[in-house]
C-alpha cells in the first residue's frame, strides 16, 4: 500500500510548492518508498485526516498519521531502517536539526518575503483571501508592500549562503559523497522558490546553484519533474 502525502498546491495542482512537502517527497524517494500525493490547498488543510494537524505535510502510512517534515523523516528512518538512511545515525539527526534551523533563519525569510506575491497570484480566490489575512497579520503590512526592496536585499541573501557555498568546494552534498535529509532541507526551500517564482534567487555561476541542479536530478529527476516558474 502506498503512503499518502498531503501536498500543498495552488490553482495548478501540478505545481506543488511547499518547501516542507518537498523535503518529504525527497525523503520518501530516498527510501525507495511508494507514495501518492493528495493535492491540498491552504483552506483544505483543516479537513486533512479529520483535522489531524493544522499544518502539512501530513502522511498516512497504513494506520499511522504523522505531521511535520522532520518528524516524518524520523518516522521513515525508524520504521524502514533497512532502506537507505536519511541521517546516517544519531550524529546525522543532530546535524540535520542544525541545518533545519540554519535554513529557517537564513534561507526561508528572504524567499518568503520576496516571493510573497508570486505565491498569492498562484492561489484560488478562497485561498488568496486566507493567505492575505494570515500573511498581513504576520508581516503587519499590506501584502503588496512585503516584497518591496527585494533587489536591494538579494546580495545579502546570496552572501549569507557562504557557509554552504564554501563547504560544497570540498564535497558534492551537505551529507557528504551522497545526499542525506540535510540536503533535502535546503533543497526544499530553494525548490519552493523555483516552483513558485521566476525571480533569480541564485546566480548561475554559484556553486550553490550547481548543487541545487544536482539535487533536481536525484531520484529520477523528481525535483526537475516540475518546471521552473516562468
Amino acid at each position: 500500500m502506498s503512503i499518502k502525502l498531503y501536498d500543498l498546491v495552488g490553482k495548478d495542482h501540478s505545481r506543488p510548492f511547499s518547501p516542507h512537502c518537498w523535503k518529504v517527497k525527497m525523503a520518501l524517494a530516498h527510501k525507495g518508498l511508494s507514495f501518492e500525493t493528495i493535492p491540498t490547498p491552504f483552506t483544505a488543510i483543516p479537513a486533512v485526516e479529520e483535522g489531524a494537524s493544522k499544518i502539512i505535510p501530513v502522511i498516512r502510512d497504513g494506520d499511522t498519521i504523522v505531521s511535520d517534515s522532520f518528524a516524518i523523516a524520523l518516522y521513515l528512518e525508524h520504521t524502514y531502517p533497512h532502506r537507505p538512511t536519511l541521517f546516517g545515525g544519531e550524529g546525522g539527526e543532530a546535524m540535520a536539526r542544525f541545518i533545519e534551523r540554519w535554513s529557517f533563519l537564513t534561507v526561508h525569510p528572504f524567499i518568503a518575503t520576496s516571493a510573497l506575491m508570486d505565491i498569492y497570484e498562484r492561489l484560488k480566490p478562497v485561498d488568496q483571501a486566507h493567505f492575505r489575512k494570515t500573511r498581513e497579520a504576520r508581516f503587519n503590512k499590506p501584502l503588496e508592500e512585503v516584497p518591496v526592496g527585494r533587489d536591494n536585499r538579494l546580495e545579502t541573501f546570496r552572501a549569507n549562503l557562504a557557509p554552504l557555498r564554501t563547504m560544497l568546494g570540498d564535497q558534492p552534498f551537505i551529507g557528504g559523497a551522497t545526499p542525506l535529509f540535510c540536503d533535502y532541507i535546503v533543497f526544499g526551500a530553494l525548490q519552493w522558490a523555483r516552483v513558485i517564482s521566476p525571480y533569480g534567487f541564485l546566480a548561475g555561476d554559484d556553486p550553490v546553484d550547481a548543487w541545487f541542479q544536482r539535487c533536481l536530478q536525484l531520484h529520477e529527476g523528481l525535483g526537475a519533474s516540475v518546471p521552473a516558474a516562468a
